[in-house]
């Protein structure tokens, strides 16, 4: 009998949205009426359509491949040079940062990239992750075989959790022990937070002091809208020598269902061997890349590329203006009910203290049974999300008003 990878069997119960999916499922099987009016303001999936910019885009690609002449077969498995160039101009360059083009990966997800970079990075890495956290960098880590088994509260053996709290505004603080890879979130899932210029100059000091790479999850760069946060890891002198970025078009542009991200690793980031020699992480993600990767699909990428366009600029700020309009929304009617809010400024979500003695999974079957909302329970992010839960801006705004209304009638 074949070998099973024991590691998957130290995971805690199933992924978090799973598990939303199946009580949700439940709930409609037993509750076909109030099946009806259920609002699901859980898992961070758009709801708007691709700018009209994306699909011309997309509409002439789909064209291209119905003649000899342009249609394409495999494509470059880093991405398109005509993708590569235009996010490093725009994302980058613009900004003052320097990045090359062939340091961009055009990829299907930043979910997908931030499990996937552990191919490139040793088994005997200290890993470090926000508490509260988004599960994927957690369970990929267990998967890989980088943890113990987990504890009563879901903590994994062997994984340093840097708390976020109120007291320190959801943002960890750098620790004083030595970890070698930090993941950090920003603007953050779950709790909405920023970093301040400050607070990653820290984190890049830390990590050039200690031979550490960040992890820079950056998705919801484009909700960003106080004036001096960062919105790039990049932004930050010396940056290039200690960190990777991992961004998305799923949230700005709507491609959640369409699939297209990158990731972005500098030629002068370096990590060692077992026997201490250097080496260049660029030219091993490439590899990886050109081995277990067959590129995003060239009609998914001619969209993308219509994202720097000026119509697809200006479509992307109509998106995110409905979205952060929700969120104000949100935030206004779970203040009013007399709940603590974070987020929901600088990013789509909105994290909400629990009413006191309510547990984060009593609340949401609470919302679920009483409102016919779908929330996410923080205790899913981790022990310290626990007492919190999240909600989702992403919606229309029929239904953001109606979730609105729902919160206030069940304070």
């Amino acid at each position: 009998m074949a070998f099973l990878n024991d590691n998957y069997l130290k995971l805690r119960a199933g992924y978090l949205f799973p598990e939303i999916g199946r009580r949700v499922t439940a709930f409609c099987n037993a509750n076909p009426e109030a099946a009806k009016r259920l609002i699901r303001c859980g898992i961070g999936d758009v709801t708007e359509p691709l700018p009209e910019a994306v699909r011309e885009a997309m509409h002439k690609a789909v064209d291209e491949m119905g003649a000899r002449e342009t249609f394409r077969g495999y494509g470059p498995e880093q991405g398109y040079e005509f993708l590569r160039t235009a996010i490093a101009q725009h994302d980058y360059r613009d900004h003052g940062m320097e990045v090359a083009d062939d340091e961009i990966f055009v990829s299907d997800g930043s979910k997908c990239d931030c499990g996937a970079i552990l191919d490139i990075l040793g088994a005997e890495n200290v890993i470090a992750v926000m508490d509260p956290v988004y599960p994927v960098y957690v369970d990929t880590n267990v998967m890989a075989g980088h943890t113990g088994a987990a504890d009563e509260t879901g903590a994994y053996a062997g994984l340093m959790y840097l708390p976020c709290n109120e007291a320190n505004g959801f943002v960890a603080d750098v620790p004083s022990e030595r970890a070698d890879i930090v993941y950090l979130c920003f603007p953050n899932n779950p709790t909405g937070s920023v970093a301040t210029r400050v607070q990653l100059e820290a984190w890049v000091e830390y990590a050039l002091k200690n031979d550490t790479i960040l992890l820079y999850d950056a998705a919801y760069e484009a909700y960003i809208s106080e004036p001096g946060i960062p919105h790039s890891i990049y932004e930050i002198p010396g940056a290039r020598e200690c960190a990777i970025e991992f961004r998305s078009f799923s949230k700005n542009g709507g491609f959640t269902g369409t699939r297209c991200a990158f990731t972005v690793v500098p030629k002068s980031l370096m990590a060692r061997t077992r026997s201490g020699e250097k080496h260049g992480l660029h030219a091993l993600w490439n590899r990886r890349m050109s081995t277990k990767f067959n590129g995003v699909s060239y009609i998914v990428q001619r969209g993308a590329e219509a994202l720097y366009s000026a119509e697809g600029k200006a479509q992307i700020k109509a998106l995110l203006s409905h979205y952060m309009g929700n969120a104000a929304i949100l935030r206004e009617a779970v203040t009013k009910a007399g709940l603590s809010v974070w987020g929901g400024v600088n990013a789509p979500y909105i994290w909400v203290k629990t009413p006191a003695n309510t547990t984060s999974w009593e609340m949401f079957d609470r919302m679920l049974n009483e409102a016919n909302v779908v929330i996410t329970p923080g205790s899913g992010f981790g022990s310290a999300g626990e007492g919190y839960f999240r909600i989702s801006s992403f919606n229309s705004r029929a239904n953001v008003e109606e979730v609105a209304r729902r919160i206030l009638a069940l304070a």
